[in-house]
């Protein structure tokens, strides 16, 4: 237990205390005025991941992890548990001043994205996967989640044949996370992700019910030899079946 009374034997309260003390820094870097723009960003990307690798050594030192910031090792392929971390997803937006930033905190157990804190300091919110909210219900309008600069033409292939509304926005984790606020309804990307871009993410969301898979609708697998996991689908459950046959769909007309 810690002074703050938190439960730090916990992993999701762990996961979220870190995920809302690295926002917190983030915050207080950002309103400094020391920096701005991709000054503002690599500055974030460094202290946020300083402060995430030495409490997760501090804390769970038996276990290993992997993070957009930190050097690689092999090692970690034979570990059982697996903190997959992004100190700052959505470096651009960060650097912009911007609310669609965030913070990921994964742990992965054997494969499996178990356990899950996304914070969205901007907001500011933080949700994880031990307190799953509910989804509010879709509107009449399905609104599709895409990125800020390089939509993917798949997911605007999809949202044509939806009649789906575009919805741009930065960070996966703030894109993952409106779908669970009720902010929009699917999140489909495309366009490549690593690990960390979307293990914390895709914990929260299969916590709160929500489908979370490839897009060809296998399992999203974690701590492997390569971290590239190009493609994401984050939705509805409801709505998993007819998106991922237009996705389908979309690659045969490609093939």
């Amino acid at each position: 237990m810690s002074a703050a009374g938190i439960d730090l034997g916990d992993d999701v309260a762990l996961a979220r205390h870190i995920a809302d003390t690295a926002g917190e820094l983030l915050l207080t870097l950002q309103r400094s005025g020391l920096f701005e723009g991709k000054a503002l960003g690599r500055a974030g990307d460094r202290t946020a991941n300083a402060f995430i690798i030495e409490a997760l050594r501090q804390n769970r030192p038996d276990d290993a992890i992997l993070s957009e910031e930190e050097k690689d090792s092999d090692a970690r392929l034979s570990a059982s548990r697996v903190w997959i971390v992004d100190p700052l997803d959505g470096t651009r937006e960060y650097g912009e001043a911007r609310a669609d930033w965030a913070v990921h905190i994964a742990l992965a157990v054997d494969g499996v994205a178990t356990i899950g804190a996304v914070a969205l300091p901007g907001v500011p919110v933080t949700l994880c996967s031990g307190r799953p909210q509910p989804v509010p219900p879709a509107p009449e309008k399905l609104r599709m989640l895409v990125s800020r600069t390089r939509p993917a033409k798949e997911a605007v292939a999809v949202a044509e044949a939806l009649g789906a509304e575009l919805v741009p926005m930065g960070s996966a984790g703030a894109k993952a996370m409106a779908v669970l606020r009720g902010e929009a309804d699917i999140y489909l990307h495309t366009g490549g992700q690593y690990e960390w871009d979307n293990c914390a993410p895709a914990a929260v969301a299969l916590a709160a019910g929500l489908h979370a898979s490839r897009v060809d609708g296998t399992p999203l697998v974690y701590n492997q030899a390569d971290t590239y996991l190009p493609d994401l689908l984050i939705c509805r459950r409801d709505m998993a079946d007819k998106v991922l046959a237009l996705i389908a769909g979309q690659s045969n007309k490609a093939g």
